[in-house]
């Protein structure tokens, strides 16, 4: 299929259409759909809106990583993989230019063929309707609360208004599904949502400013111990642990689908590595501060989703109110991120359902079931994955390593336009080897876990 623009594209000087058509950002429909009013995307909505699909619920989890890794290496391995995730950009980038390609998939359709395209729709699937049901997974954890190993954690509204059949988990979800998620689902361009996308990194810094004032008084107080620096490795499974934090970094990282789109609405094209940048030095610090506190605060009884920590007594004058204000404003966060990060999600199931249809944009009848298709899929998903960490490990053992190191270190190694360096072919090998490598142990590690604790007691 063509997939035309279903953003409108501001004219400018040296822009050419892709050799080979796919989705993530397609081409304008010319005199088809016109939106003359925009003259281009901002610098800070970019910025906004990269920072938004990088930030999403994997900030919840990486508290977790520091509890198996130490905060020595944890916050190393945050540091490096957000310089490996700006180089496998600049690699998209800037092969993109060479084959004059504007897409992600147009880039893959170019170094591959269709089955490179088609590996790439497919991963995005993978991998955007895995986060979108963790999403929707601690939202009503978050607001209709869960019961786990016989516990029930009580969510925010049943504890200000009693169980109700309105706050259960299922009238919730279906409630935020039908009055957030499909209206702002509906946006046809990505800029349109720079205003969410600010207000939804507002709140994740809302929730870091709070965990750290917690952490701060009682510190103060001395009510929490120092946190451990290094990983407490004891035996050969110890070792091997150590790597099931490997796909929660690379899924806390991927943006790599909405790059191109981005760049495409810019009203300068130039400064896509600019924002790139400037988004993932905000997200870092975000992810290193909220790791920090958030290890600090709940040590080695940290949970794989921090959020849950937040339903005990935190033994400080208004716990329970800062309680519920940290766990409301990431529910609301998750719920602005949700938009950005289904965007490119339709895009590709469209590509791949009607590879030779029109434009999205012109059937108003296609766009909407799509929409309402992808959204019933995420919302049953929700009701039946029960562990965030579960979405995680699936996701980005697979297909988010695919998207974010795997397909552009594969791309240098073709080098169709015979523009690789040494340099990017070594760091290329370098990315494939250790994103297959260090998957591999995680994906055994979690399978050897699982069998062992489900292994019948003699």
């Amino acid at each position: 299929m063509t997939i035309e623009d279903v953003t409108p594209i501001p004219k400018r000087n040296g822009s050419s259409s892709d050799e080979i058509v796919a989705p993530l950002l397609p081409k304008s429909q010319g005199d088809e759909v016109a939106y003359d009013e925009f003259n281009g995307a901002s610098f800070s909505g970019a910025v906004f809106n990269l920072s938004t699909t990088v930030i999403g619920a994997g900030i919840m989890a990486l508290p977790a990583t520091m509890k198996i890794l130490g905060l020595v290496l944890g916050i190393t391995m945050i540091v490096v993989m957000a310089f490996l995730t700006d180089a496998s950009i600049e690699f998209l980038l800037r092969f993109s230019k060479v084959g004059k390609n504007r897409t992600y998939g147009g880039l893959m359709g170019g170094s591959f063929g269709n089955p490179g395209r088609i590996l790439l729709q497919v991963a995005v699937l993978v991998n955007n309707i895995g986060v979108l049901i963790v999403y929707m997974i601690i939202i009503g954890d978050v607001l209709a609360g869960k019961t786990e190993d016989g516990i029930h954690h009580f969510g925010v509204l049943e504890g200000w208004f009693g169980h109700h059949w309105w706050n259960g988990r299922a009238a919730i979800l279906l409630i935020t599904t039908l009055c957030v998620f499909a209206p702002l689902a509906c946006f046809k361009r990505i800029d349109s949502l720079k205003f969410t996308s600010a207000l939804s990194v507002a709140l994740a810094v809302v929730f870091l400013i709070i965990t750290a004032g917690i952490s701060i008084m009682k510190l103060i107080s001395g009510g929490v111990a120092m946190p451990r620096l290094l990983p407490d490795v004891t035996d050969l499974t110890s070792f091997w642990n150590l790597f099931t934090v490997v796909p929660v970094l690379v899924t806390a990282f991927i943006c790599h689908y909405n790059v191109h789109s981005i760049q495409n609405e810019l009203e300068d094209p130039t400064q896509i590595r600019p924002v790139v940048r400037s988004a993932l030095m905000l997200c870092s610090s975000v992810y290193i501060m909220t790791s920090i506190f958030g290890f600090l605060l709940f040590g080695d009884d940290t949970l794989d989703d921090v959020l849950a920590n937040f339903d005990t007594d935190l033994g400080i004058p208004f716990g329970s109110i800062l309680n519920d204000a940290v766990r409301v404003s990431y529910a609301l966060h998750l719920m602005l991120v949700f938009p950005i990060v289904f965007y490119p999600l339709r895009i590709n199931i469209d590509g791949l359902l009607f590879p030779s249809a029109r434009s999205l944009t012109t059937s108003n009848v296609r766009f909407g079931c799509l929409t309402a298709g992808l959204i019933s899929v995420i919302f049953m998903g929700a009701n039946f994955i029960p562990s965030i960490w579960d979405a995680f490990q699936f996701t980005g053992a697979t297909a988010a390593v695919c998207l974010g190191f795997i397909f552009p270190a594969s791309i240098i190694l073709k080098d169709r336009h015979s523009k690789a360096t040494r340099r990017d072919t070594t760091l290329a090998i370098f990315m494939i080897v250790l994103a297959v490598l260090s998957n591999a142990i995680a994906i055994y590690s979690d399978a050897y876990a699982l069998f062992k604790k489900n292994a019948p007691r003699e």
